[in-house]
């Protein structure tokens, strides 16, 4: 099942810290800063999720070309296929002891674009999330066309355009179904906006209530068990997340607003979006307090031979810990065909930790390394071959933290494709 997520993408900062004291010109407490935690926002959250989830996941969504919009670029955890925007929205929480005490919004200027490709691939999708954060990209007309011709799960925006006519599912929390239907109370709400919106089926999130859902006739209450919530952000996401992916797999309706409101409170119980955090490997953090050299390289490594197993030792040598940004399973597909990858991405990762030269294993899931780069951001970058390091793609991203790339000997008669075709 191929599922595309649609809509606006923002770049949420977690500013965290301590409080002890407060200005001396006014009653406002001072953050002393302890950490600072970038993550992707919005539509590609929901993405993020998904994958995160084991689905097939494509980001639709428009990206701008300035620093925000690298930063959260280099963020991204699946493939996309990105209009351009002249900003990327910014939220930044000001948060101490788990509580925000502020947020500061900044960019989001200017109308996304939408390309033709991406059109193209919403089109191609099993089934497509909507997931709309009022900054425009889903009012374009020539994708509101398109997104009549798939099944859509519609997660709409106070600020944004009604559902197109026919969404499978639509997913209003409260305030947002009083604010489009005009009442108060979820049941009526739900039922107002199914007629409204011509949709298959409304549902009203309700937060510690669970949901309310409506597909006509008598509407269906869905309890959600309870749950400490110290931070609700992402809730939403993860709900319309998972009620995409159980209708895409072809639950029934109640079947998948249960497992929706399931999934949304174990994603609070578990930190909600703090536990989404992926830390670096804690290898590379030890090397760094100690002021070392983080090496890292990048490949599938699907059948482990000679030539793998000397540039790593080789790429080791080059500083004090080495990590392998290991292809998916799903990205080995993409670039080496069906049949491919030959040892599974947990075979893989097993045999990679059980060498010397490798301190640790970061997979990603798209078709370059750049993206999980951004996140780890190497001393050094190394790649086995017979070409030069400025012909390297990931050679301009490494040099934006000023790191640098290395190119090791290349083993001729060492590769995947030549001991697989000599077993054929």
């Amino acid at each position: 099942m191929k599922l595309v997520v649609v809509g606006d993408s923002l770049l949420d900062v977690d500013v965290e810290g301590t409080v002890d004291r407060l200005c001396p010109d006014a009653p406002a407490p001072v953050l002393d800063v302890v950490a600072e935690h970038p993550r992707p926002g919005g539509a590609a959250l929901a993405a993020t999720m998904a994958a995160r989830d084991g689905v097939d996941v494509t980001l639709v969504s428009a990206l701008s070309g300035d620093e925000a919009g690298e930063r959260l670029r280099s963020l991204l955890e699946v493939p996309g296929m990105f209009g351009h925007v002249d900003s990327v929205p910014v939220k930044t929480r000001l948060r101490s002891g788990g509580t925000s005490l502020a947020r500061v919004d900044r960019g989001g200027s200017g109308s996304p674009q939408v390309t033709d490709d991406m059109l193209d691939v919403v089109l191609s999708a099993d089934f497509v999330l909507a997931s709309d954060y009022g900054r425009g990209l889903l009012r374009d007309e020539r994708l509101r066309s398109v997104l009549t011709r798939v099944p859509v799960v519609w997660d709409p925006h106070p600020r944004g355009p009604a559902p197109v006519p026919g969404v499978r599912l639509a997913t209003p929390n409260l305030p947002e179904a009083k604010a489009f239907s005009g009442t108060g109370d979820a049941d009526e709400a739900a039922a107002v906006l199914l007629e409204r919106w011509r949709a298959r089926a409304v549902v009203v999130t309700l937060g510690s209530g669970g949901a309310v859902l409506h597909c006509g006739g008598t509407p269906v209450a869905v309890p959600a068990p309870p749950v400490p919530v110290a931070d609700p952000c992402g809730a939403g996401d993860r709900f319309a997340v998972s009620a995409a992916v159980h209708l895409a797999l072809g639950a029934a309706y109640d079947e998948a607003i249960a497992g929706a409101v399931a999934s949304a409170a174990d994603f609070l119980n578990r930190g909600g979006i703090s536990g989404m955090r992926a830390p670096l490997p804690s290898t590379v953090d030890d090397v760094r307090r100690r002021g070392g050299t983080v090496v890292a390289t990048g490949g599938c490594f699907d059948v482990l031979h000679p030539g793998h197993v000397r540039m790593l030792a080789a790429a080791r040598a080059l500083g004090d810990c080495l990590v392998v940004c290991l292809n998916s399973d799903q990205s080995v597909r993409r670039l080496k065909g069906e049949g491919r990858p030959v040892n599974s991405q947990e075979e893989r990762i097993e045999v990679l930790r059980a060498l010397e030269s490798v301190d640790d294993v970061i997979v990603f899931g798209e078709d370059t390394p750049s993206n999980v780069l951004g996140r780890l951001r190497p001393d050094v970058w190394v790649k086995g071959g017979d070409y030069t390091a400025e012909l390297l793609p990931e050679t301009e991203v490494v040099r934006r933290w000023g790191g640098r790339t290395v190119v090791v000997p290349y083993h001729r008669g060492h590769s995947t494709t030549e001991i697989l075709s000599r077993r054929a």
